[in-house]
């Protein structure tokens, strides 16, 4: 009901905006020809085909600054900000296609007129909207009388989520407790939403309250079963929705998917989609592509050459690594060390310089001169390229580790492993040398992968080019 209540809203919203786009397009044409006399060169069809894009641009612009959530608006403050912030976004793209496309014959005059009046147009529609939505809530146009039953914390969570809910109205008649328990004193909200007994009370207070929802948000280890009281309100006729008792807002999220009919409650603990991930894998195949080519087409050739004079030994290190949820693939490098380094990490475990089931330590006697330049510039990772085309890896990530340090993981470690290891990641940029606990490493990880969003991947490859460029942070 609710996401059906905010789907329709904003899908007028997005009507809306388009209508004045058009509007928007053909007011600032009238002006600027009426006021500024000059001629229009541009024929119709091609002005229309202008528009229509437009508007989808528009649209696009406006849903990702979040005019079209589900997130109720209470004021017109942040959202004039936002609008603002839209117009200058949709000028600079449009002033960019244009210099590029220097035949499409838009006078220069015309873009600030339609942008400002497309701008005036929006905030009309944005107030209107805001303005009837609010009148519909105060009116009770199908408004929905909600009652909440459950413990004190979760109860308050619902509440909160039900105030930030879009919707054209909504009421929650009151509270009911799950036990004798009494809210405590500094208990949220309490002034303006009653609570109006415990979950006893519940038949009574559904007649007597008129109540149309009633949503129980209990405690996941309740000793007595719901049962009887979602059979009372079945026999009443009145809605229920339960929080499920995994659902923990400081912990994983929780999604609920469809499988064929059979309804799921899945628990995630970050916030990688399925959409999310793709484009991640997209951008995972382009630039592995394109870094692959540039390895084995330019790199090898040369710096093969380099580590096969500077001391004997294949031009690839291939090692066992540990990729997501444990999988083990080979990882591959530019050898930047001597061919026995591996026999030589027996006798060096004693100046480990990082506290826990990582090895690394300062001035490696392992690494060879040419590997020294190579680990300096981090041209040593450009095979690795080949893994994250092929999968095993991606751009952005975890470091993947051994098989002999994973054997070494507390419980917790093991969830850095849950995503791809990256080429770099968080703890590449954080300036790696100054690290010493490992704990301190995973807990970067597990930053990258609670909080991860497209555009992180994105920051993270920008400030490693620039950690690389000036040489930080190598071993």
């Amino acid at each position: 009901m609710y996401r059906d209540q905010a789907y329709i809203l904003s899908n007028i919203a997005m009507i809306l905006d388009a209508i004045m786009v058009v509007f928007a397009a053909y007011v600032s044409r009238w002006i600027y020809l009426s006021y500024f006399g000059q001629t229009w060169e541009l024929g119709e069809y091609e002005f229309a085909g202008f528009i229509i894009f437009i508007f989808f641009l528009n649209n696009t612009i406006l849903a990702y600054l979040g005019f079209y959530s589900d997130r109720r608006e209470n004021s017109f403050w942040p959202i004039l900000l936002r609008l603002i912030k839209a117009s200058v976004i949709l000028f600079t793209v449009i002033s960019t296609g244009l210099f590029f496309l220097r035949n499409f014959t838009i006078p220069k005059p015309y873009l600030p007129i339609f942008v400002g009046m497309l701008l005036l147009f929006v905030m009309l529609d944005k107030a209107l909207m805001l303005g009837i939505t609010g009148i519909l809530a105060r009116q009770g146009f199908h408004q929905r009388r909600i009652l909440i039953v459950g413990s004190e914390e979760r109860m308050w969570r619902v509440v909160e989520a039900l105030q930030q809910q879009q919707s054209w109205g909504h009421q929650i008649v009151g509270l009911l407790m799950d036990s004798d328990q009494k809210m405590s004193s500094n208990s949220r909200d309490s002034s303006f939403i009653p609570i109006l007994g415990t979950i006893s009370d519940l038949r009574e207070v559904i007649l007597d309250k008129q109540v149309d929802d009633v949503i129980f948000a209990v405690l996941p280890d309740r000793p007595r079963s719901l049962r009887p009281f979602l059979e009372i309100c079945e026999r009443i006729g009145v809605s229920v929705s339960i929080v499920p008792s995994m659902f923990d807002p400081e912990e994983a999220s929780l999604k609920v998917e469809v499988l064929q009919g059979v309804p799921l409650l899945c628990r995630y603990h970050f916030n990688m989609d399925a959409s999310g991930l793709f484009y991640k894998r997209l951008l995972d195949i382009f630039v592995g592509g394109l870094g692959s080519l540039f390895c084995f087409g330019v790199l090898v050739p040369i710096l093969g050459l380099a580590i096969k004079l500077d001391s004997p030994g294949p031009i690839l290190f291939r090692q066992k690594r540990v990729g997501m949820h444990g999988r083990v693939f080979y990882i591959y490098k530019l050898r930047s060390m001597y061919a026995d380094a591996v026999v030589q990490k027996a006798g060096l475990l004693a100046r480990n310089e990082i506290q826990g089931p990582m090895f690394k330590i300062a001035d490696d006697p392992r690494i060879t001169r040419v590997g020294r330049f190579l680990r300096k510039t981090s041209l040593d990772e450009f095979p690795q390229f080949w893994n994250v085309f092929k999968g095993e890896m991606s751009l952005v990530g975890t470091r993947p580790p051994t098989p002999e340090e994973v054997a070494q993981y507390e419980d917790w470690h093991r969830r850095r492993i849950s995503i791809k290891p990256g080429i770099t990641g968080l703890w590449q940029i954080s300036g790696r040398n100054k690290i010493k606990d490992f704990n301190e490493v995973v807990k970067l990880d597990l930053q990258y992968i609670d909080g991860w969003h497209l555009q992180d991947d994105l920051k993270i490859l920008w400030r490693t080019f620039w950690v690389v460029i000036a040489r930080k942070g190598a071993c």
